[in-house]
């Protein structure tokens, strides 16, 4: 039997200047350890990963084990993020500091508005996009998902938008399908599903609608088991991705036979 890699061996996501042939992005927060986090990675077949900037150390300290010891930047696309930001400053700088720390121009842009919720700030995040991308970064921003603003973020130079499905962490799956899908329609740079899946289903429904790709973290650092959650979030979206590439019937009210009804045995 092909596997899935086989049939999607062409099918690419290109980010800027960047291609992946794995479109699962995973975050690297919340697993037991570094070694259950590497493992995860592994299985999970992703060739992004996720790192908040202000929730780890970037340089090795005498004594402390070391995320990059686990998670190697000469296997992993690193892409850090601004996570924990709540205004444009703290952002743009957070962003610099990731830049000169880890040698890339990608930059998963957070500027949060509300810290129960964590839904992001439009107007900062459409501020400190503006910047970041003059100062000559790879923008994918954090948003809601609201077609105007990812409009405007594609207008301003971003090389993805990152649309949320439900608020991080809360496992809610798709919340809004149609959103997505207005923004799809209008969007000519990929949209990456950020926030908000919680099982394998999700990430397949999301995949179907035709997103370019998907980012999670707490699905499956938090799940039971995250190395076999690792695993079923890989093979969902690769399904997900095959179904929206096959393309499925269209829906009907009403039975129609599989087989012909023409020349049936009186």
């Amino acid at each position: 039997m092909t596997d899935n890699l086989d049939l999607l061996s062409n099918d690419v996501l290109k980010i800027g200047k960047y291609t992946f042939k794995s479109r699962l992005f995973l975050g690297t927060g919340k697993y037991k350890d570094f070694v259950e986090t590497a493992r995860a990675l592994e299985l999970s077949g992703a060739e992004v990963v996720t790192v908040a900037v202000r929730r780890i150390e970037l340089t090795r300290k005498e004594g402390q084990e070391f995320l990059f010891d686990y998670v190697s930047p000469k296997r992993w696309t690193i892409l850090p993020n601004t996570a924990g930001c709540y205004t444009v400053d703290d952002a743009v700088r957070t962003a610099q500091l990731a830049r000169e720390a880890l040698d890339t121009d990608l930059i998963k842009l957070e500027v949060i508005g509300d810290a129960k919720t964590l839904f992001p700030d439009n107007a900062a995040t459409l501020e400190a996009a503006k910047i970041l991308i003059a100062d000559g970064f790879t923008v994918l921003p954090y948003c809601l998902d609201d077609p105007i603003v990812c409009r405007k973020l594609e207008e301003l130079g971003c090389a993805a938008v990152m649309p949320l499905a439900a608020p991080i962490g809360s496992g809610m799956g798709l919340r809004n399908p149609f959103n997505l899908k207005i923004i799809l329609e209008a969007a000519k740079i990929p949209v990456i599903v950020d926030a908000g899946v919680g099982t394998a289903s999700d990430a397949a429904r999301a995949m179907e609608l035709g997103v370019g790709g998907l980012l999670m973290n707490t699905a499956v650092a938090q799940a039971k088991d995250p190395l076999k959650m690792a695993i079923a979030m890989r093979y969902a979206t690769e399904a997900g991705r095959l179904a929206y590439l096959a393309g499925r019937i269209p829906m009907k009210l009403y039975a129609q036979a599989s087989s012909p009804l023409t020349g049936l045995i009186d």
